[in-house]
């Protein structure tokens, strides 16, 4: 491996300093090599260091763990991509009748299911994924199945869980240990924040305002709820374990068969269409985005929880992994400079800019104009002087704690007809893109972006 480690360690830390991120730990693996290195601190308050063992939560980086034990049960025989759900979970219901007779696990992996997430509270408890399949039976359709792509940050994975739970007789977390972790080989990784050695443990942290600095989260760990989808800590070096599995068409490093070859493509190749290509990608395959860099295929998993935030990059043509994993964030443009810098150590692609706007573009804005919105989410876009503009509207009690206005506007520059750039309203932002689409009515239908899709609702 050609990385030039010193370097980078060097770079990295200007780059925390820079974005006032406490820590970051990266494991790159080139041509079966791995490198890692771990800068900065667990906590702002304690100051003690971190180490290539400290572990970090990874998010939603979990549904990619989660879709590798669930193609397991796809090469045993026990279920089918395209059989509808309620094939092996009878009980399975939704408000639309359709939905209900349709949705499949390849829906939920794919995240083109369109069931809301009202779930109720299926609190802590190990019943937890059969609560919250139970509590669905009166749950909406954000948009029809199969018709657009619409991130589940914690629905969609955890019906995958309970059909995993009802196969195997056991919690989720225990099929996740018996079916990954410890044929891998893996120490470090747990489904269950009490598996968590908290000595071990990374501290999330929130930037309200740069002057301010990171300040320790208030909240130390999702709902179990989310776990299926986002409740997975582990390290870079393990991180790294899950992707050559994916590098090597199934085999983990120990030589134990994970995957068959034939499930690991499967997971690479079939995709749907995202809405917003332009941020993290064009197509969502099973468990992972599919990303085009440079006309090289690139896949990404990525996470975050309340204070800290996990990224993953595969590059299966030139058999090379990167995993980093923060206790603050998310913040593209602090991964872009970190990815890019070890990217061109290995003279690899790398990761692409942003789109430019398109000033001459001529646009009939009135078929913008109205509110999106899904609980806990409302964007409002209206045009004044020729132009675009939209407003996110906060919680008052997010707005409170983050110290920011619960209403803030943003001008959206047209890249496409569906297609729009969000400049950042201060420095603690980074520029977004956004969609805006489906024109089958006239006006358009959602509001895609960060991969949640938000429909039309006045």
């Amino acid at each position: 491996m050609t990385l030039d480690v010193p370097r980078i360690r060097a770079r990295v830390t200007e780059l925390l300093a820079e974005y006032g991120i406490p820590s970051a730990a990266i494991g790159v693996l080139h041509g079966g090599e791995l490198v890692e290195l771990a800068i900065g601190v667990k906590n702002v308050e304690t100051r003690e260091p971190v180490t290539t063992d400290t572990v970090y939560q990874c998010g939603s980086m979990t549904k990619t763990w989660t879709a590798l034990a669930f193609m397991q049960l796809v090469d045993e025989g026990k279920v089918d991509l395209d059989e509808p759900v309620r094939t092996y979970l009878p009980g399975f219901r939704v408000a639309d009748p359709e939905a209900s007779a349709t949705v499949t696990p390849r829906h939920l992996l794919c995240h083109t299911n369109g069931i809301e997430e009202t779930y109720g509270d299926p609190g802590e408890e190990d019943d937890v994924y059969e609560r919250m399949v139970e509590n669905i039976a009166d749950a909406p359709q954000v948009f029809p199945v199969g018709h657009t792509h619409g991130y589940s940050a914690a629905l969609g994975y955890a019906i995958l869980a309970r059909i995993l739970e009802v196969h195997d007789g056991k919690r989720w977390d225990d099929a996740m240990r018996d079916r990954l972790f410890d044929p891998m080989g893996l120490t470090s990784t747990s489904s269950r924040r009490e598996q968590v050695d908290e000595t071990r443990a990374a501290t999330g942290h929130l930037i309200r305002s740069p002057e301010e600095g990171p300040i320790v989260t208030p909240v130390d760990y999702l709902p179990r709820a989310f776990d299926p989808g986002g409740g997975i800590t582990s390290t870079p070096r393990e991180v790294l374990a899950m992707a050559r599995v994916l590098l090597d068409e199934g085999t983990a490093a120990n030589g134990k068969r994970i995957v068959s070859t034939e499930g690991i493509r499967e997971m690479l190749h079939s995709r749907v269409p995202v809405p917003d290509p332009h941020m993290f990608g064009p197509e969502w395959a099973l468990g992972l985005i599919a990303c085009d860099w440079h006309g090289e295929t690139a896949y990404a998993a990525d996470g975050s929880t309340i204070g800290q935030n996990a990224r993953l990059r595969l590059l299966p043509d030139s058999n090379t992994a990167i995993a980093m994993l923060t206790n603050c964030g998310p913040r593209e443009s602090f991964y872009r400079a970190v990815f890019n810098e070890i990217l061109t150590d290995l003279g690899t692609v790398t990761v692409p800019d942003l789109p430019a706007p398109d000033a001459a573009r001529n646009l009939d804005l009135s078929r913008y104009e109205g509110v999106y919105e899904r609980p806990g989410a409302r964007y409002e876009v209206s045009a004044e002087g020729g132009k675009l503009h939209l407003t996110l509207v906060l919680d008052p009690m997010q707005a409170e704690f983050l110290q920011k206005p619960d209403r803030i506007g943003y001008e959206l520059l047209p890249v496409s007809e569906t297609h729009f750039l969000l400049r950042p309203a201060d420095s603690s932002e980074d520029t977004q893109t956004v969609a805006i689409y489906d024109f089958t009515n006239g006006a358009a239908g959602y509001l895609h972006t960060n991969c949640r899709v938000n429909p039309r609702s006045g």
